[in-house]
């Protein structure tokens, strides 16, 4: 299984609560740039995850713009910024088993994707990512292996 693990893009701070912060025109652009690279590598998501905070949303609905639609997306509470990421991996796989999918995308928050990749990736230290940024990891059986790591800087 691969898994897309995609971090939102830049948001501003002028809202009433975390939740509700907005995209900026840059988080919109770089996450562009990232869905016009990550195009050229895959074709479809079988299964697509969201945080339910409005920057994951809108990034997702960037995203979308270059992609079909997904066979299952989800927006689950489990992977919002101060989520358990032992939970939120054990759901996201859970839900890859449960619709057969090969390829998932993952669009949540820092620094539970960073917690993610380490519990994913053995011995694996929470990397950081980049606003827009992605790790994909390569899922077979119980390992893990990050596959590679961009962001808008490296691929832009």
């Amino acid at each position: 299984m691969q898994l897309f693990l995609m971090r939102h893009g830049e948001a501003g701070y002028n809202a009433h609560s975390d939740r509700e912060r907005v995209l900026t025109e840059v988080g919109r652009y770089q996450t562009g740039i990232m869905s016009n690279w990550l195009v050229q590598d895959i074709n479809e998501f079988d299964l697509v995850v969201v945080s339910p905070y409005l920057r994951a949303q809108q990034t997702w609905q960037e995203v979308s713009k270059h992609f079909p639609e997904p066979k299952k997306w989800l927006v689950l509470d489990e992977v919002t910024p101060s989520a358990d990421p032992q939970t939120a991996v054990e759901l996201v796989l859970a839900y890859a088993e449960q619709y057969n999918a090969k390829s998932v995308l993952v669009i949540a928050h820092m620094p539970l994707l960073g917690y993610m990749v380490s519990e994913l990736v053995a011995g694996v230290e929470p990397p950081l990512f980049a606003t827009s940024g992605i790790t994909l990891i390569d899922k077979q059986g119980s390992n893990g292996e990050i596959v590679w790591q961009n962001t808008p800087h490296t691929v832009g």
